[in-house]
């Protein structure tokens, strides 16, 4: 009975998705190319059960992330790919199922040490039995996954092009006035902590400011208030 409802749960949201898909591709005259997209997607999501059907998150999640958030959800069936050709992923299905987002322990990790969101799709979130690593993905990057879904084709511009102007604004301030900290450590800060994609996420994991930012390169205040707190006024 188990694997009748999750294989009519994964029909189900293959052809919804592929149908949306298809509809947002038709728009740039893609629309085999967004229906396939979108359809993998719901494909993936809907074996592995992963949007949750019981509260309106999980279609507002299934919905951006067949239309307006397409381009990002592509970048997440990459990343999907090369988790499920990893022996040792590591997905992570506690931190998965029904939580509208797929998480590998390791996975697409571009950077050692540091996870790395695309679309719905969290790589790298490493030993998540430990509790910092947990939150990391509770409270840091699954903010990055309802920020390309709530942005959609926005985010990569934004997140990318801050990060190039960034780090080019981050080498010209080494060079005037910095150049008694490391050069990588400047550009860092300027190019990724000070990033409001990430100055969001970080603040929601109350982590604000990082302790590898240089001080005065990034805001003191923060943008937003903790995940942790919201959830103790409820």
């Amino acid at each position: 009975m188990g694997n009748a409802r999750r294989a009519l749960e994964t029909a189900a949201t293959t052809v919804v998705a592929g149908l949306f898909g298809g509809a947002v591709g038709s728009l740039v005259g893609a629309p085999v190319v967004g229906a396939v997209l979108a359809g993998a997607n719901g494909a993936i999501s809907g074996w592995r059960r992963t949007y949750d059907w019981t509260c309106s998150s999980g279609l507002v999640a299934f919905i951006l992330d067949s239309t307006w958030s397409l381009p990002m959800t592509a970048a997440g069936v990459f990343a999907n790919g090369v988790g499920l050709m990893q022996r040792d992923a590591g997905y992570v299905p506690e931190l998965s199922t029904r939580q509208n987002r797929h998480v590998y322990r390791r996975g697409f990790t571009p950077r050692k040490g540091f996870a790395t969101t695309l679309g719905n799709v969290i790589g790298g979130a490493g030993d998540v039995d430990r509790p910092r690593r947990r939150r990391l993905v509770t409270d840091h990057e699954d903010v990055h996954c309802w920020q390309a879904r709530w942005l959609g084709p926005l985010y990569p511009l934004v997140y990318v092009g801050w990060t190039v102007l960034g780090g080019a604004v981050g080498m010209v301030i080494w060079l005037v006035r910095r150049r008694d900290e490391r050069f990588t450590k400047v550009v860092e800060t300027v190019a990724y902590y000070a990033n409001p994609i990430e100055w969001w996420a970080y603040c929601r994991d109350d982590h604000w400011p990082p302790s590898s930012a240089v001080v005065g390169l990034v805001w003191r205040r923060r943008c937003c208030r903790p995940l942790a707190v919201v959830r103790l006024e409820r």
